[in-house]
């Protein structure tokens, strides 16, 4: 580990730091107006998830292989942006699904990373708490797959709530707060969706706790079920044009 100026300030501290809901506001109301504003998303993120990353680092190490995955500290991005690896991967698992998902939709991991450093340099600090933010960051396009929800606003909200569940980060509840309240009158049942996607995130077992250079292999369907991830279907049921924000009037 590289020597750390002792005269500097932390960035990352094991002391809870103090939640910004100003900024957490205005960045709110800039991604309701804009749900691909991804810097509004991390902004909300460093205002207000306080010290879940710590919580949950320390959640790993007490799981049967999180000392290992610490101890290892992959940098999962570089391997998601290894195009032989992802090509290697299986038809049916995982992995294919997360290939097939990262080029209809034009994503990448090295992407989504350069959105987190805007403004901010911690994450990319050699600190296990930095390490555990990139590891959450890196795994959340895995986290669509796993959990069945698309990009549209409703599947990002849905999957939001999921996050809050899985995290405990106050910045995904703000988000899905939002995002249900933007929602308004509907003949659609959106609120509801949202709010199973937290009730699914609750039911299923600790994702972050995943050793996912294996999961990646692993079949789609043996990997949801094994990680109990019921089928999504309230989303499941709403028309697609829903979904992207389109409120057609009652009939």
């Amino acid at each position: 580990m590289a020597l750390i100026d002792t005269a500097a300030r932390p960035a990352f501290r094991a002391t809870r730091p103090k939640l910004n809901w100003r900024q957490a506001l205005r960045s709110l109301s800039r991604l309701l107006a804009d749900k691909e504003d991804t810097n509004a998303v991390f902004e909300i993120m460093r205002a207000l998830n306080g010290t879940s990353t710590a919580r949950n680092y320390d959640r790993l190490l007490a799981t049967p292989q999180g000392g290992r995955i610490a101890y290892e500290r992959s940098e999962f991005a570089r391997r998601l942006m290894d195009d032989a690896w992802l090509d290697a991967l299986p038809p049916g698992s995982v992995g294919a699904a997360y290939r097939g998902f990262i080029r209809a939709e034009q994503l990448s991991a090295d992407g989504l990373a350069e959105i987190s450093r805007q403004g901010e340099t911690a994450i990319d600090e050699p600190h296990p708490y930095a390490w555990m933010g990139r590891r959450t960051r890196d795994v959340h396009d895995i986290w669509h797959i796993l959990s069945g929800y698309h990009r549209d606003a409703l599947g990002e909200a849905c999957l939001v709530g999921f996050s809050y569940a899985q995290t405990g980060g106050l910045g995904w509840a703000l988000i899905a707060f939002g995002a249900a309240f933007r929602t308004g009158a509907s003949v659609y049942p959106v609120r509801r969706a949202i709010w199973q996607g937290y009730r699914r995130g609750r039911a299923a077992r600790w994702l972050l706790a995943e050793d996912y250079e294996r999961l990646m292999a692993e079949p789609l369907d043996s990997a949801r079920r094994r990680l109990k991830l019921t089928p999504p279907t309230i989303y499941d049921a709403i028309p697609a044009g829903v979904r992207d924000g389109a409120r057609p009037a009652a009939a």
